[in-house]
Order: structure tokens, then sequence, then C-alpha cells
């Protein structure tokens, strides 16, 4: 196993940024950048045994940085998806937030964790090779209280798992709700749409949303529904049905309930591309995942020079309920001082020869 430290530019504010390489001597590898601790490349091998980059990205930190970055394989915090009306309260204070999301807030803000310089400290594992990424955020940063210590470690393993490991402590109540944002095309990244990649979910129930996709409170069993993926089927099967759930997310966009015990490693989807026989396996600790089918993508420039376009990446945001401050039914994701914050979430990857 090898770990290769690079320059990666420097941000618009000279800060520098760099790129840690964690590689198997198969050829497998993944890259991350400390812009935003964004997972920037990873190659995993087809059922030919060519290796093929399945994450978008760019290749500079210039594109990273601009406005329109949807996110591209980046950490999400304080609070990854929606929180309606852009506030919360806790212990009867309110605490106002970036409406950057129409009216409400999205991601963590203006200036999320997906746009700070994390520090970082590669290191082998008896996993693998691993970096893990610091980040410091200070009290009352885009509103929310408290100074929360955040360390993610990510692991590229031999048997080709990736394996993301989220802790942070606050010295005040607040709210902390971490993901990664990576889109995945497992036909490789510029192959196209990802309609015909089959997926599973492990979820009998939803969170009902509304037009701008937030939980509105309800849940709602799959069953009947076109967000029902306990078995495995095509993205594309129902993506543009009448139902009003896919309708209201302009196709999947929403937060499925994962069965089985929150705290606990357990499976959360199974992912098939046909064309190349890549599978992916996800399993995590948290209550949820969004599975969001890039359906406000844009014609965007990405690496080597492939273009983006709508559906061309899918992501599997392992998280909290979205608008949990703010629907007190939900798991709370209020974090106390003196208690850790921790979930992991595990990507593995595999090949169906058949």
């Amino acid at each position: 196993m090898s770990i290769v430290v690079k320059p990666f530019g420097e941000t618009q504010e000279g800060k520098p940024v760099s790129s840690y390489t964690l590689g198997h001597p198969d050829g497998t590898f993944c890259t991350l950048i400390s812009y935003g601790g964004a997972l920037q490349r990873l190659l995993m091998p087809d059922r030919g045994n060519q290796l093929q980059d399945i994450v978008l990205g760019y290749d500079d930190l210039v594109s990273y940085e601009k406005p329109s970055n949807p996110y591209h394989g980046s950490l999400v915090g304080r609070f990854a998806n929606r929180i309606a009306e852009a506030s919360f309260t806790l212990d009867g204070v309110t605490y106002p937030l970036a409406a950057n999301d129409g009216q409400n807030h999205l991601h963590g803000g203006l200036k999320g964790f997906n746009r700070a310089v994390w520090l970082a400290d590669p290191f082998e594992s008896a996993e693998g090779p691993s970096v893990r990424f610091y980040y410091l955020s200070p009290d009352g940063e885009e509103g929310y209280p408290g100074n929360l210590d955040v360390q993610v470690t990510y692991t590229l393993t031999a048997d080709h798992a990736l394996v993301i490991r989220y802790e942070a402590l606050t010295d005040k109540k607040t709210i902390v709700n971490l993901t990664n944002h990576s889109y995945f095309n497992l036909a490789g990244q510029g192959s196209g749409s990802i309609l015909n990649h089959e997926l599973q979910l492990e979820a009998d129930q939803f969170t009902v949303i509304d037009s701008a996709c937030l939980p509105d409170g309800r849940i709602a069993p799959v069953a009947g529904t076109a967000l029902d993926f306990r078995q495995m089927r095509r993205i594309g099967d129902r993506i543009d049905s009448d139902d009003p759930m896919v309708r209201a997310g302009q196709g999947y966009d929403h937060n499925f309930i994962l069965r089985g015990q929150a705290g606990t490693l357990r499976p959360c989807a199974r992912v098939h591309d046909l064309r190349s026989g890549r599978t992916m396996a996800v399993e995590t600790t948290m209550p949820a995942v969004q599975f969001y089918s890039g359906n406000f993508m844009k014609t965007d420039a990405g690496k080597e020079g492939v273009r983006y376009d709508y559906r061309n990446g899918f992501c599997l945001e392992t998280q909290y309920y979205p608008n949990a401050p703010r629907s007190p039914s939900f798991p709370s994701p209020v974090l106390e001082p003196g208690q850790p914050y921790r979930h992991t979430t595990v990507y593995q990857f595999g090949v169906k020869r058949d």
C-alpha cells in the first residue's frame, strides 16, 4: 500500500491545498483533497479488471471553488441536507442560518465544511492507507453555536472498501449532521446517465417531502410508491412517473429510513451497473440515507475533459433526517458538550461477472 502527497494549488484566499492518494498494489486507489475533505478520484476495476474513476469531480482547485460546484465529493456540515426557514431553536434560543436554498438552509450554509481547508494527517493503518482530516468550526460559524472539533478519517482497504469515520466534539450544545456528498457513476465518470444502474435500499419508509424537497414531519411506507427500492431495480424505471413524491423531488431526492438499530453498522444500499459489472454495497451506523439521482445537475466540465450533465451521477448520503432540528419526532441531531459524535459509513466495491 502507498500514500502519495502532492500540492493541489492555493485557494483564492491564498491557503495551500494538498492531495492525498491512497493506493494498493492491484492499482486501485483514491485521491482526497484538503479543500472540503473531498473525494476527488476513486479507481475501481470492472469485470475485465479495467480500472476506471467512478466518482465525479474536477481536475483543479479553481473548479472546486466555483459557486456552481454541486458539492462534488465533499464533506458536508455542520448540518447536511435542509433545515426549514433557515433557523432552529435550542433551549429557547433561536439560531438564524443562511437561507441558501430558497427560504431554507442547505448543507451547512454559504461556507459550509465543503468550502473549508482541512488539516490532514496521512498514515498507514491496519486496514489500509488512511488520511485523517481535521477542522475546528468556531462558535457562531454560519450561525451554529459551539466550537465544534471535527475529525473525518478515510481508509482504502485491500478488498476495495472505502471506509469513512466521522467524529466531533462540541463545547456548547449544538446540532451536527455530517456526511459525504460524492456523486458516483459505476460505469465511470463521464459515462452518461445513471438511470440504468440497479439500486436496492434497506428501507421500508421515507420522510414525506414538499415541493422544496423538505420533509414535513410525516413518515410514509415505500410500498405502493415509486420510492419502493426494497428489491433491486433500475433507477430509471419510475423516475419520471406521476407519483407525487417523485414529482416533488423532480426525480429521487428523498430521505429513506433504514432498517435496524441506528448506531450499529448495518446494510444500507446495493448498487449494480450492468455495463461494467461494478457493484457497490453501503453500510452505515446512521439512521437514514438520502438517495439523490442528480436531478438538478447542469452541464459542467468534469475531470479528464469529460462533460457532466443531467442525472450523470447519484449520491447516497448517510445522515440524520433532513429538517430534524425542527421535527421533534425525528431522531435528534443535538450534540451535548462532552458527548462524542461518531458514525461510520462503508462503501464496498466489487464486480458481478455473470
